[in-house]
């Protein structure tokens, strides 16, 4: 307890609370740190259930040195506050305390809303409009909830019991919830449309994106994010295995690979280890586990007939373009070589299923994104979207952000819908 009072202390209490800014939730961060200053930490969970109902794990997933952490002044010339280890420690001590989310005190209201997905997007629209008094039906196609939670962030980064306890407390709030509903098999959104008031799309996206090289079709090459997913993984044991990419998903791919006893795990990133998007602490815990970076390399094509072989890589130079802020990689002639592997993984991004997408019937972006506004209304007046469907950034929090403002903008279209 000691070092959570030494790492609160550390908070200098700034008044123009960058670190809140730099929050996707706009958790009141200074606030709740207070709190734990002066020991009462049930205020602040309080404090925290204002804008979020995930505190136990963004604190423990969150890319937070790129979010409220990158954003804290001490930043400048010390290390920043922890405030992901603060946050965890308030979302602990609220499950072994049982504190309830907090609702507001307003009377139940008759409506009730569809959420389609029970993902982080999902989840958070359904505790705030139970929050303010409105019933919602959870369909989700599998048998459990959570999502890229669930079967996207290994045990080792989301004890399942701190997830499980974390969900509990969003379904005490009265949230229903259908499991192994699929939309487009087992539901339709006219279906929904017609029985519900609103509906909320938060489906995740969960195919990982290729990177249209010679050779992905061999056999040995794997989505990273299906691999997680359906944790049906091949014998790793003395074995070498590439996985592109450079984000949290790349991260937890290659620690699960390496921890289940391949003797090789290569991360190979076109740009440098500073522009990788994983957190500082994803990529620092991937070494200590063993995986080994190759920055500024690019694969060019898989190597084989049938089955993997090896990769062909190719060295990069960093570039800076016009009229762009982040550094590009350009590829250097003559520096390819080859690694021998066995399996190939990709990392590098996912998206929602197309034709889940398109079965929709929604106007979308010119990347072919369910086009939202700021709150998450789509093209129709009833239906809302957030998460992955969207162009939501690709976190946890900003999934959750998503869900909640579309929670409210449901909120407002009742209210006038209703003439209220």
């Amino acid at each position: 307890m000691n070092s959570i009072l030494e790492k609160a202390n550390y908070c200098a209490s700034c008044v123009t609370k960058p670190c809140q800014v730099g929050c996707p939730f706009n958790n009141d961060i200074t606030a709740f740190i207070k709190d734990i200053k002066n020991e009462d930490y049930e205020h602040a969970y309080r404090v925290l259930c204002q804008t979020t109902v995930l505190p136990a794990i963004c604190g423990r997933v969150c890319p937070y040195d790129k979010q409220c952490q990158g954003a804290c002044v001490k930043k400048v010339s010390y290390d920043a506050v922890r405030i992901g280890e603060l946050e965890a420690f308030i979302g602990d001590l609220s499950i072994k305390n049982n504190w309830s989310i907090v609702r507001n005190d307003c009377p139940k209201r008759w409506e009730k809303v569809a959420i389609v997905g029970g993902g982080p997007a999902g989840l958070v629209c359904a505790a705030f409009l139970a929050i303010n008094g409105i019933s919602s039906v959870i369909y989700e196609k599998h048998n459990y909830l959570g999502g890229i939670l669930s079967h996207g962030i290994p045990e080792f980064r989301l004890p399942k019991d701190i997830l499980k306890k974390t969900i509990d407390k969003i379904l005490d709030l009265g949230v229903e919830v259908k499991f192994n509903q699929e939309l487009g098999r087992d539901i339709t959104l006219d279906y929904l449309e017609k029985e519900y008031d609103a509906v909320f799309l938060g489906i995740g996206g969960n195919i990982s994106l290729k990177m249209h090289i010679p050779g992905e079709d061999l056999r040995g090459v794997y989505g990273g994010n299906e691999i997680l997913e359906n944790n049906s993984h091949p014998d790793y044991h003395g074995k070498t295995v590439i996985v592109s990419g450079g984000g949290n998903v790349a991260m937890d791919v290659s620690r699960t690979i390496k921890r289940l006893g391949a003797e090789h795990v290569y991360v190979i990133y076109r740009r440098g280890e500073k522009e990788m998007p994983a957190t500082k602490e994803e990529i620092a815990d991937a070494k200590k586990d063993g995986v080994e970076f190759l920055f500024q390399h690019n694969i060019l094509k898989i190597d084989g007939v049938t089955k993997v072989k090896g990769v062909e890589v190719i060295k990069t130079d960093l570039i800076q373009k016009e009229g762009e802020s982040r550094l590009s990689p350009v590829n250097i002639e003559g520096s390819n070589y080859h690694i021998p592997c066995d399996y190939v993984m990709m990392a590098i991004g996912s998206m929602v299923e197309e034709s889940v997408v398109s079965g929709l019937g929604l106007e979308r972006t010119p990347r072919g994104k369910v086009k939202i506004d700021q709150e998450g209304r789509t093209s129709r007046e009833n239906i809302f979207a957030g998460g992955d469907l969207t162009n939501t950034p690709g976190t946890v929090a900003f999934a959750g952000r998503s869900g909640r403002d579309a929670a409210y903008a449901i909120m407002e279209y009742l209210d006038k819908k209703n003439g209220n």
